[in-house]
């Protein structure tokens, strides 16, 4: 279903629904207002009467009821030949009372063996037909002018009323539909052409969209759509350059892996196929961590974070023991201090990631018998935890582009490829952890505080 159509079939129902409820309030407005007009003419109706009859009434001589004969056929059939207004003639009668006595009489009125009404207002049913009845007692007299008018009159009017309203509605509705659809339709059309604009874009057109003559509703909308198209023109400009960039440094050990192969093909000695070969494997292992930070890099950029109380010393005291064997081979000086009860909210995985390369990077570049110190302290954002090495360090000029991909401040240092700090700002800025390198107590080598949310 279109937007059109759905925006027609919400509308629609809406306008008949309101004209129903407009249609019900002008009918019980229609009938309170003709129920007192009519009410007021009974009123008039009996003082009228009352002026007309006073004389005859109060005369103190008694004599049977006088009916007053229907005339509308004795004048040249003039009502007759109304029959509406025949009717509406048929529906009022009068009665006029002297004591107990019915002294006059219209030809419909009810008969004297239905007792005279109460002064006021009062309804009653006869013979099926319901009526509205007006009782006039005349002050200082036992005089009572009743004036009759069936209530069928009142309704029949207001059906009339509302039949004669509702006819030019209910045709009036298709014509009001057609204009709405044209209406929706036409105002549409901004939101068809963005669609049109868009579809007709090829893959590599990031371009932002035209705002110009936009309907101010629209506005928001595309705005958003431009942030986007801004947002994946960087990270596909970033993906790019880190795909240049990577083929740039697998290109280099590649070719240092094929200048020795061919070396060890034209080597004449089994001492210089010796020396060659453990090129070849030093050569290889530097390609493979090449290639596993590579594969941790894009890891840590796709995988879904799932956030969870961790204990913080006793992460770090798994990441320690796995690179144990390696510590106690190079007779580091290793110390984990800090609250044994600290706890934050973050990513597991990512996490130990991120401590894996900041420890790697640690040993890489601290000399044989030095020393790492892993320090936890509370923080205002959570919990503060340093690693720190007796390495060259990072100098103060330097820090600020240390956490480019493939920059290696030091490229004699160690066998590195420029990824593992890197690699630990992509986990920081997706964990909101904050990074500050700095300088160790000792005064030499390099310090990684690490910002951590608490739990």
């Amino acid at each position: 279903m279109t937007l059109t159509q759905r925006l027609f079939l919400r509308i629609l129902p809406t306008l008949i629904i309101a004209i129903a409820v407009v249609g019900f309030f002008a009918y019980r407005s229609a009938t309170r207002e003709i129920d007192n007009i009519y009410d007021a003419q009974l009123i008039n109706d009996a003082n009228v009467l009352w002026s007309l009859m006073q004389h005859p009434l109060t005369r103190p001589d008694t004599k049977p009821t006088i009916q007053v004969p229907d005339l509308d056929f004795n004048m040249d059939n003039q009502l007759a030949l109304n029959e509406d207004a025949d009717d509406y003639a048929d529906a009022h009668s009068f009665r006029a009372w002297k004591g107990d006595m019915l002294a006059f009489a219209s030809s419909n009125a009810f008969p004297a063996g239905l007792d005279r009404f109460s002064a006021g207002f009062s309804d009653t049913v006869y013979n099926g037909a319901r009526w509205r009845i007006y009782s006039l007692p005349i002050p200082d007299t036992n005089i009572s002018i009743e004036v009759a008018e069936e209530i069928n009159l009142r309704e029949g009017l207001v059906e009339n009323i509302l039949l004669n309203l509702a006819f030019p509605l209910v045709v009036l509705i298709p014509v009001i539909a057609v204009i709405i659809w044209f209406a929706i339709n036409n105002g549409l059309i901004n939101i068809r052409e963005l669609v049109s604009q868009i579809r007709m874009r090829t893959p590599d057109d990031l371009s932002i969209i035209a705002t110009t003559g936009l309907p101010r509703d629209l506005a928001p909308l595309v705005h958003s759509l431009n942030n986007l198209l801004r947002k994946l023109g960087r990270s596909l400009t970033m993906e790019r350059r880190f795909s240049d960039l990577a083929a740039h440094q697998l290109r280099t050990p590649q070719a240092g892996i094929k200048l020795l192969l061919q070396l060890f093909d034209r080597a004449d000695s089994e001492d210089e196929r010796r020396v060659l070969l453990q090129d070849l494997v030093v050569s290889n292992e530097r390609a493979m961590h090449l290639i596993e930070q590579l594969l941790r890099l894009a890891r840590v950029s796709h995988q879904p974070l799932q956030l969870e109380r961790l204990p913080l010393r006793e992460v770090a005291a798994i990441s320690l023991a796995d690179f144990g064997v390696l510590l106690n081979s190079r007779g580091f000086d290793v110390e984990l201090t800090g609250a044994a009860d600290a706890s934050v909210l973050t990513d597991r995985a990512l996490l130990r990631v991120m401590i894996d390369n900041l420890l790697d990077n640690a040993i890489k570049y601290s000399p044989d018998a030095g020393k790492i110190e892993l320090r936890i302290e509370p923080s205002p954002l959570g919990w503060r935890f340093s690693i720190m090495d007796s390495g060259l360090g990072i100098s103060p000029e330097h820090r600020d582009t240390a956490f480019q991909r493939f920059n290696r401040l030091d490229a004699s240092a160690g066998e590195g490829a420029g990824l593992g700090l890197p690699i630990v700002a992509d986990i920081g800025n997706r964990l909101e952890i904050g990074i500050t390198l700095g300088t160790p107590p000792w005064g030499r080598g390099l310090r990684v505080d690490l910002d951590i949310p608490g739990a």
